[in-house]
């Protein structure tokens, strides 16, 4: 068990060494679309890349959502065939957005053995996410 601190310390270490061994500028929150961002996610219980729709306006939400799903089946036969759909996640603030992810179980951010295995698994995810999005942004923000 790691105190706050020592959890707050190998977060950082992670983050730090990620960015040092895959050194590229992500897309993340910077696609020109309201309400749709890219995340990296490593906590206790496992790795997680995911495509966030957050508009704040809920059919805009959903309009936006929409257009996800109707690209589900390009998106999981060309880019992301493990990819998880749900349009109604809840994160831990207690905010409902919809989101497209995948997760790598088995690793956690409290064990460097795992961390050579999760980098790696972060980084071909969102290169994929990425590609996908380079394809069909035209799609999403019509």
């Amino acid at each position: 068990m790691y105190s706050r601190e020592e959890s707050k310390r190998l977060r950082q270490d992670f983050w730090i060494a990620f960015g040092k061994s895959y050194p590229r500028k992500w897309v993340l929150y910077n696609t020109k679309i309201k309400g749709l961002a890219f995340k990296f996610h490593f906590e206790l219980t496992g790795a997680m890349v995911s495509l966030d729709v957050d508009h704040n306006e809920l059919e805009r939400r959903m309009a936006l959502w929409e257009k996800l799903v109707s690209l589900r089946s390009l998106l999981i036969e060309g880019y992301l065939p493990e990819a998880h759909f749900n349009d109604s996640y809840q994160l831990d603030n207690q905010k409902e957005i919809s989101r497209i992810y995948l997760l790598k179980e088995g690793v956690s951010i409290h064990n460097r053995n795992t961390w050579q295995e999760s980098m790696i698994f972060l980084d071909q995810a969102m290169q994929r996410f990425e590609a996908f999005f380079e394809d069909y942004k035209e799609v999403l923000d019509h």
